[in-house]
């Protein structure tokens, strides 16, 4: 078993930056990939970043160029920097890990984005 915690979530007014954290601990083996995923109020659960074990990158185009994706695969951690936020932003952030087709998810940090 793997379990996620998300850290770092907060109020933050227009244009301003956050960033969150997750930590992985469990049985976590050498290859697993990590996803952002993100909820508005209403809406459906969509991915925002990921980061696989290689490496690769990949962000949803509404956060292209403002978000930042990394991992830290010595301390099983991974990061999202969201700078530029937008009111539309606002959302609850979960993050994903997924080893062995298994994909384990964090319980979420609300991000609100206003003035």
């Amino acid at each position: 078993q793997v379990q996620l915690v998300e850290s770092g979530g907060g109020l933050v007014q227009p244009v301003g930056s956050l960033r969150l954290s997750c930590s992985a601990s469990g049985t976590i083996f050498r290859k697993y990939n990590w996803g952002w995923y993100r909820q508005a109020p209403g809406k459906q659960r969509e991915l925002v970043a990921r980061v696989t074990s290689y490496g690769t990158t990949n962000y949803a185009d509404s956060v292209k160029g403002r978000f930042t994706i990394s991992r830290d695969n010595t301390k099983n951690t991974s990061d999202l920097q969201m700078n530029s936020l937008k009111a539309e932003d606002t959302a609850v952030y979960y993050c994903k890990l997924s080893q062995l087709g298994v994909d384990y998810w964090g319980k979420g940090t609300l991000v609100t984005v206003s003035s």
